[in-house]
Order: C-alpha cells, then structure tokens, then sequence
C-alpha cells in the first residue's frame, strides 16, 4: 500500500505528529490509537477508508513520534485538549472517529463535550473499567489513592526503557504481547513503535510515564457517563469476547448512550481491528454507510 504523509501540530507547547492519508475535500475521519501504540496501527484500516474519507491518525502526546509531556501530563483532560485541537486547527468538524481503546476513551469524552463536531463514532473497548471495578476502586480512600499514585509515579521515574538487542526480538515481544497477530502485523507494527537506540538496540518510541494516566485529578466515571449521555451521534461500541473488557450491555452502560448500539466479535481480545480485522471493516462499513 502507499503509505501516508508526516505532519505537526501544536498543543499545549507540544510538537504532535499526525499522518495524513489524503483524499482532502472527503469527508474528514480520525483515528485514535490506544494506550503505549502509535498512529500506524491503523494502516490497515486506513488503506481501506481512504477512497471514501480524508483519513488523519495522530500519535498521542507521549506516544509514537509525538513529543513527550515534560511532567509526564497523561491524564484524560490533557489527550482531550489536544484531540480538541487537531480538530479546531485542521477544521475536521463535523468529523467520523474511529478509536481504540484509551482513544475511544478520549473520543467518547470529546463526543460529549462537542457533539455537534461529530458525524458518527466507533469506540473499540473504549469505555473503561465495568461497574463491578468500579465499585472495588472506590473502596479505597483518597488518601490511599494518592499514596499509591507517588508510589508508582516514583517507580517510573526509575524504570528505563527496556531495550531489545536486535528488531526481531522486538517483534517477537510484540507478538508475545497480542497471538492473534500475524507475523506480518507485528512486524509493521514494531518498526514504526520501536526506535533504534545509539548503542545498537531497540526500544519502543513511547513514554514510560504514559502507563500512568489520570487515576488522581482525572475525569471522575460520573462524568465520563454524563459526557455519554451528551453524545448526540451514532454510536457503534465494538468488543472482543476474549477481552478483559466487560459486556456493556450485560453490565448496563450502554444505557447511558442515546443511540449505541454493540457488537462483540469472537475469536478477538482487546485490538478487535487487528484480530478479526475483514469482519471489523463490514461492521464498520455498515454502520458508516447507515
């Protein structure tokens, strides 16, 4: 396939690198990639989007080859503003997103706040943890959750990036990490997420302070399911039934959408685009062409 173009954004001091997939004048479609990936996850998505929309995969702050946040600012309200950005400087709305994982999670927010910026959305396990863990985590007081959030931010200030001796051992943590990939895709996937260091050896282009997100001075889940409620476009929340995810529907969140529906994909974990990606393009279609 031919591949997209580089390009930058500003937000918040923050050089952001986004590619571009062409067709200007389509309808414009984001895609938002997850939690320690990177924007060319979505290539294989894109390659079969971009005859019909004007497609733009940005790399999240922290995340593939855009800046990292002095401070390690990672929390929902920093990614919201420079998803809120993206679309105000390149004048996307209304927009259709595609988003995965910490992504969808940002998206579905941003599709609350402006809902009139947007056409439709697809949220692959975007919606965090179920009701049940919410429930446990509230269990435990403030003054614990702020003991435990120095602890671990200590701790990763200490952790240097891991290093693999040779890029094949790269692929190979890569596909450990997913099996439902093929070789192909964690290949493609582990030259555009790893780099080359100056000794020789490979580690991968993300922050380590992104594992850490806004459990502390965050969006509270009584806000991100009011935000919910706000989102006036359709919605599809997609789900793989071998994923740590919660059913949506079982667990009643998918009552806080005016117009949601679900469907769950067998034989798929956590990155449903990748798992099963020729059944998630006819879903996807389907509910784009509806």
């Amino acid at each position: 396939m031919e591949g997209p173009t580089s390009h930058f954004y500003f937000s918040q001091r923050l050089r952001l690198h986004y590619v571009d997939w062409g067709n200007e004048g389509a309808p414009p479609l984001l895609l938002l990639h997850g939690g320690r990936d990177h924007c060319r996850n979505w290539d294989w998505v894109a390659d079969r989007l971009r005859g019909r929309y004007h497609v733009i995969a940005p790399d999240l702050r922290g995340h593939g080859d855009s800046a990292w946040a002095v401070g390690g600012g990672y929390d929902q309200p920093a990614y919201f503003y420079d998803l809120a950005q993206l679309v105000h400087q390149k004048q996307l709305a209304p927009v259709t997103i595609i988003a995965h994982s910490l992504g969808a999670g940002v998206a579905l927010n941003y599709c609350g706040a402006f809902p009139d910026k947007i056409s439709k959305v697809i949220a692959i396990e975007g919606l965090g943890p179920s009701p049940q863990m919410i429930e446990k985590m509230a269990e435990v007081t403030v003054d614990q959750r702020l003991r435990t959030w120095v602890k671990d931010r200590r701790e990763t200030s200490g952790r240097t990036p891991r290093k693999y001796a040779t890029l094949e051992d790269a692929v190979a943590r890569m596909a450990e990490e997913n099996p439902h990939l093929s070789d192909e895709q964690a290949r493609h996937l582990t030259v555009y997420g790893a780099h080359q260091n100056e000794d020789g050896t490979y580690s991968w282009k993300f922050d380590n302070h992104v594992r850490w997100g806004g459990d502390v001075g965050g969006l509270s889940h009584e806000d991100q399911h009011r935000l919910w409620r706000c989102i006036t476009a359709p919605v599809l929340l997609v789900r793989g039934s071998e994923s740590w995810a919660s059913d949506p529907v079982l667990d009643g969140r998918i009552q806080h959408f005016q117009n949601a529906r679900l469907v769950n994909f067998e034989g798929a974990g956590h990155w449903v685009h990748h798992d099963r990606l020729d059944d998630f393009m006819r879903a996807a279609d389907a509910f784009l062409a509806g």
